[in-house]
């Protein structure tokens, strides 16, 4: 078995800002995993927010035996950005050995399309109105917000789409108190779920607090081992690739949490549609997906995933799976 990993550069359609910066390009690592004559591949999104690098975690993909397993692959490799690529790769190269979707490996039913999210960065009130007016269209708008001056755009928001379905991502930019006292005017506006309103180590402070609305655990929800501390503060998981280490434990991740009553979002860092397709098996009668990555893109790969008013659609053969 040879392991490959290589550096890319896809262009976003336009800067992106959240509450922690803004970028104009989506840097990923894409994973080739070669063996008997076929090679299957994935991608990963390295995150600052976790310590990771692009260089950091392709010395830890560089460093892997030649003789791996998806179930050898989780001794070997923490959740994170590396584990994903290498087990999205490893998906798609068995899939492609045997002659079957992946799907169909992992006794799952044929997928269909879902209804995605699409975020709106984070700008002046007069911009993101302007922005959601151009999408108004869409069903459910994401917004970025977690500042100081964050209820001017989610009213700009709300004017600009009147009849969209909101979500908002504080990323872990709030307080406690801030969101305490955000959450009637959230309500207020018809927004349906707020994503990560604190920061993942100060949470505790969501303990016994009131709930006007569902609240989603991104940053403090990685893998299957993260269930326990989250009960009393969330109602909705953000499944990411990224964060659980790949395809085997998002699915393993998504079974828990509905045994334990949660709500699944499925989510995504801003990458191809390499990234997304995996996810979008994930994704499949989750109360929210947000897979918006490739529509961020001014460039994609080659055989992209299909987009349409049914949503992200699954990813045909070629692309991966």
């Amino acid at each position: 078995m040879q392991i490959s990993v290589t550096h890319d550069t896809f262009k976003l359609a336009q800067v992106f800002t959240i509450s922690r910066g803004s970028r104009t390009e989506a840097k990923v690592l894409t994973v080739r995993v070669s063996e008997g004559g076929e090679t299957g591949w994935g991608e990963c999104v390295p995150y600052a927010r976790y310590g990771e690098t692009l260089e950091s975690v392709t010395a830890e993909i560089e460093a892997l035996p030649g003789d791996l397993t998806r179930e050898g692959l989780y001794d070997l490799l923490e959740p994170g950005a590396a584990r994903n690529a290498v087990d999205c790769a490893l998906w798609d190269l068995e899939a492609k050995r045997v002659g079957k979707r992946v799907w169909e490996l992992a006794g799952l039913s044929a997928p269909g399309p879902e209804i995605t999210a699409y975020t709106l960065s984070l700008d002046t009130p007069e911009k993101m109105q302007a922005e959601a007016a151009k999408n108004a269209h869409r069903p459910l708008l994401k917004i970025k917000l977690g500042t100081a001056d964050d209820m001017p755009r989610l009213e700009a928001v709300r004017a600009g789409a009147p009849g969209a379905r909101i979500i908002v991502d504080a990323n872990e930019g709030w307080s406690a108190e801030i969101y305490a006292e955000l959450a009637p005017h959230l309500v207020r506006l018809g927004v349906a779920l707020v994503e990560q309103p604190v920061p993942a180590g100060e949470d505790e402070a969501l303990l016994g607090m009131e709930r006007p609305l569902p609240v989603c655990a991104d940053e403090s929800c990685h893998d299957r081992a993260s269930l326990a501390a989250l009960k009393g503060k969330y109602d909705v998981v953000n499944i990411k690739l990224d964060k659980t280490g790949g395809l085997t434990e998002a699915l393993r991740l998504r079974d828990a949490a509905l045994a334990e009553g949660y709500d699944i979002m499925v989510g995504c860092m801003i990458g191809s549609s390499l990234a997304m397709a995996p996810a979008t098996l994930v994704a499949q009668g989750a109360a929210v997906t947000d897979l918006d990555g490739p529509l961020l893109l001014g460039e994609d790969r080659d055989t992209p995933l299909r987009f349409d008013d049914a949503g992200v659609h699954p990813p045909a053969a070629e692309l991966w799976g």
